[in-house]
């Protein structure tokens, strides 16, 4: 689980707006560090399969909600994926 200054700083960087929380943006860049940091634990707990089962539903929340954006908003998608791309987290 993220701590409270690293989800800070994804939402700092990926926010539409100056009170921006909740959008999908800011939610699939959580998503993806989450996401990261999961995997990195999972590379040294193969057996973790409650660990496992998270991440599959935070990966499938992830690739709902990126397919949200490319239908309401094509260039706010590239945009994102092309910016994830280049984040490492």
């Amino acid at each position: 689980m993220m701590d409270k200054n690293a989800k800070e700083k994804v939402i700092e960087k990926f926010k539409t707006h100056a009170t921006d929380t909740g959008s999908p943006q800011v939610q699939v860049a959580i998503l993806s560090a989450e996401i990261g940091e999961l995997t990195r634990h999972l590379q040294s707990h193969k057996k973790d399969f409650s660990s496992r089962r998270g991440l599959l539903k935070k990966v499938s929340e992830r690739r709902r909600l990126l397919k949200y954006l490319s239908h309401e908003d094509p260039t706010g998608y590239k945009k994102l994926t092309d910016t994830l791309e280049k984040t490492k987290f």
